[in-house]
């Protein structure tokens, strides 16, 4: 057996390389800079939810709203440093925007009032969507690039034309 060589590190095969080319292009674009300070945000509004809205008092609420929240954000921060490793936090992200859409009802204690529900729905709604916007961009970015070369190549963009 040979001893490895800086060659055959698995960092430097082609494969992977493309694919963590592909993953820089995809977050480097405007639409997921906005994406991702969208989700910044809502995770921030999500952890101070029940002092904004006021249900500071309805306390496993407000603790479940604080957890969830940052755990969203700091899901979402990953993203800006290394997205090729942290794709899987966005389903993690999601995930915790659908926990936000039912816990007022999951919640131990009936805190199903107006205000957190429209509050947690609204708000996990836009954490969810964001995070799966996320999740797709590398795959938008691949589609582009696609439609961009077929319509270099002398397509009209468009299949059968």
């Amino acid at each position: 057996m040979t001893a490895p060589t800086s060659h055959d590190r698995i960092e430097h095969h082609p494969d992977l390389v493309e694919l963590s080319a592909r993953y820089e292009r995809a977050t480097a674009t405007l639409p997921a800079q906005a994406f991702e300070a969208l989700a910044i945000v809502t995770g921030l509004y999500l952890a101070a939810s029940p002092w904004v809205v006021g249900f500071s008092g309805m306390t496993a609420l407000a603790i479940s709203n604080l957890v969830v929240g940052l755990a969203y954000t700091f899901c979402i921060m990953g993203f800006a440093t290394a997205y090729e490793r942290t794709h899987a936090r966005s389903w993690a992200a999601a995930a915790l925007g659908a926990w936000m859409i039912i816990a007022p009802w999951v919640v131990v204690g009936g805190f199903d009032t107006t205000r957190t529900i429209l509050s947690n729905v609204i708000g996990g709604a836009v954490a969810l969507v964001v995070a799966l916007a996320i999740s797709a961009m590398p795959a938008v970015t691949r589609w582009r690039q696609a439609m961009a070369s077929y319509g270099s190549s002398g397509g009209s963009g468009m299949p059968g034309g």
